[in-house]
C-alpha cells in the first residue's frame, strides 16, 4: 500500500499490537528499492574515493587518512542527532519523512557527482574540496539511510518477517553494489554519477509507494536521544556490531591497494573481484534466511562469521599472480557477507521490540547504529592508511617488506577483529539463551 496514498492512517497496516499484514514481494520491492542506490553510492564513497584521490591527485596516504578520519568522525557523531530528527519527522507525518528524504536525496546526488570531479588539481586544494564534499554527502546519505531503516524496523513482525524486510533492502542494495563495481570501469565516472541520480529518484518514488508503518513515534523528549544506550541488550549488540564492522571496513579500505600491488592484477580484473564478492553475497541471502528459520538470527550470524574467517585467512598467502585464488576467496567471503548484511539489522529490530520501543524511538536506535558504522569506517581509514605508510608502504610499492605490511593489514588485522566479534556474539547473545 502506498504510504502517500494511505496518509497517516495506522489502520493501513494494523495496530501496534495486532498482527502485521503480509509482506510480499511487491512490498519488498517498493520498500527495498531505495537500498539499491544507497548501496550504489556507498561503494564509491568508501572504497573508490581513497584510491581515486591517492592516484589521481597524488595525495599522501597520511594526509588522505586524516581527511577521511575527520570527515567520517564528524559524520558519525551527527548520526544520533539525525536519528533524533527522524523520530520527530515520523511523529509529525509520514509525508514529512518522505519530503526530508527527497531533500537529502538531491544533496546526495549533487555531492556524489562533485566529489569525483574537483575543479582543482593542487594537493591541498583537492584535499579541502574532498573534506567539504564528504561532509555534505555523508550527512545526506545518513539522513536518507536512517529514515529508510527506521521505516523498515517499524514494520515489525517475528524474526522471519524482520529478516525478510531487511533482506529485501540489503539484497537490492547488493544489486546496487554490483552495478557500482562495474559502472566506473565500463561507463566512466560521469555516466556513473548520472546513473546514480536516476536510480536514487526511482528508489525514492518506490519508497513513497511502500507499506506504511503501523505505528509512529510520539514527539519524544530530548533525552530520548540517549535512550538506546541505556538498554543493555542494545549495548551488547552494538559492541559486537562494531567489532565485526571494523573487521569488514579495514579490507574494504585496502582492497584496491591489495589487488593492484600485492596481487599485481590487471585493472580489468578489479570489477570481477568486486562483482564476485557482492554477487555471491546477494545469492547467499535466501540461504541465510532459511538458516534463520532453523537456528535463529544470532546463531546464523555466528555461522557467517566463522565462514568469513575460514575463507579470508588464506589471503595472507597470496602474492603476485594469484588472481584466481583471490577470486575464490572473494566468492567464499561474499557468501559470508550475506549474513552481515541481512541479520544484524533484523537483530536490532528485535531489540527495539523487546525493549518496548517499537514505533517510538527507531530513529534514535538507527542513529546510534549508523554512528557505529561510520566510526568503523573512520577508524579503518584513519588508522590503517597512516600505519601502512609508517610501515613503508606507498601505492605502487614492490618491496617485499612493504607488501608484507599490506598483507598483514589487509588480512590478519580483520581476522583478529572478526574472531573477537564472534566471541562477543557467542558470550553475550547466544550462550545466555541456551540451546536452540
Amino acid at each position: 500500500m502506498s504510504a502517500m496514498a494511505s496518509g497517516d492512517t495506522a489502520a493501513a497496516t494494523g495496530d501496534r499490537e495486532g498482527a502485521p499484514v503480509p509482506f510480499g514481494a511487491r512490498d519488498g520491492l517498493h520498500y527495498g528499492l531505495l537500498g539499491l542506490p544507497l548501496a550504489f553510492v556507498a561503494l564509491p564513497l568508501y572504497v573508490l574515493v581513497p584510491n581515486h584521490y591517492a592516484r589521481e591527485f597524488g595525495v599522501p596516504l597520511t594526509m588522505l587518512g586524516a581527511v577521511l578520519l575527520g570527515a567520517r568522525l564528524l559524520d558519525a557523531f551527527i548520526d544520533p542527532l539525525i536519528g533524533r530528527a527522524v523520530d520527530r519527522w515520523f511523529a509529525r507525518s509520514l509525508q514529512s519523512v518522505l519530503r526530508a528524504g527527497a531533500a537529502a536525496a538531491v544533496v546526495l546526488a549533487a555531492g556524489f557527482a562533485l566529489l569525483f570531479f574537483p575543479p582543482v588539481r593542487d594537493v591541498q586544494a583537492a584535499l579541502a574540496w574532498a573534506a567539504v564534499l564528504l561532509v555534505l554527502t555523508y550527512a545526506a546519505y545518513s539522513t536518507l539511510s536512517v529514515a529508510h531503516q527506521s521505516w523498515g524496523a517499524m514494520l515489525g513482525g517475528d524474526e522471519a518477517r524482520r529478516s525478510r524486510i531487511v533482506a529485501w533492502r540489503e539484497g537490492l542494495g547488493l544489486a546496487g553494489v554490483l552495478l557500482a563495481s562495474l559502472a566506473p570501469t565500463l561507463l566512466g565516472l560521469p555516466a556513473t554519477a548520472a546513473l546514480f541520480a536516476v536510480l536514487l529518484a526511482a528508489g525514492c518514488w518506490a519508497w513513497s509507494r511502500s507499506q506504511a508503518p503501523a505505528a509512529r513515534p510520539l514527539n519524544a523528549p530530548a533525552h530520548a536521544l540517549w535512550l538506546p544506550l541505556r538498554r543493555p541488550a542494545f549495548r551488547r549488540l552494538l559492541a559486537v556490531f562494531m567489532l565485526n564492522g571494523i573487521a569488514s571496513a579495514v579490507p574494504a579500505t585496502l582492497v584496491l591497494f591489495f589487488v593492484q600491488d600485492r596481487l599485481q592484477a590487471p585493472r580489468s580484473l578489479e570489477p570481477a573481484f568486486l562483482g564476485t564478492y557482492f554477487l555471491c553475497a546477494a545469492l547467499s541471502i535466501p540461504a541465510w534466511l532459511a538458516l534463520v528459520r532453523r537456528i535463529g538470527l544470532a546463531r546464523s550470524w555466528l555461522a557467517g562469521m566463522a565462514l568469513a574467517l575460514a575463507a579470508f585467512i588464506w589471503t595472507l598467502q597470496l602474492g603476485a599472480g594469484d588472481s584466481l585464488a583471490f577470486l575464490l576467496v572473494c566468492a567464499a567471503s561474499g557468501i559470508a557477507l550475506g549474513s552481515d548484511l541481512a541479520l544484524p539489522s533484523a537483530l536490532l529490530a528485535g531489540v527495539i521490540h523487546d525493549a518496548g520501543d517499537r514505533g517510538r524511538h527507531e530513529g534514535a536506535y538507527f542513529g546510534w547504529w549508523n554512528f557505529a558504522t561510520k566510526l568503523n569506517l573512520a577508524l579503518a581509514a584513519g588508522l590503517a592508511l597512516p600505519l601502512l605508510e609508517l610501515a613503508g608502504y606507498a601505492p605502487g610499492a614492490r618491496e617485499p617488506a612493504a607488501l608484507t605490511a599490506l598483507a598483514v593489514a589487509y588480512c590478519l588485522l580483520p581476522c583478529a577483529l572478526k574472531l573477537l566479534a564472534a566471541a562477543g556474539l557467542y558470550l553475550t547473545l547466544i550462550r545466555p539463551e541456551g540451546p536452540p
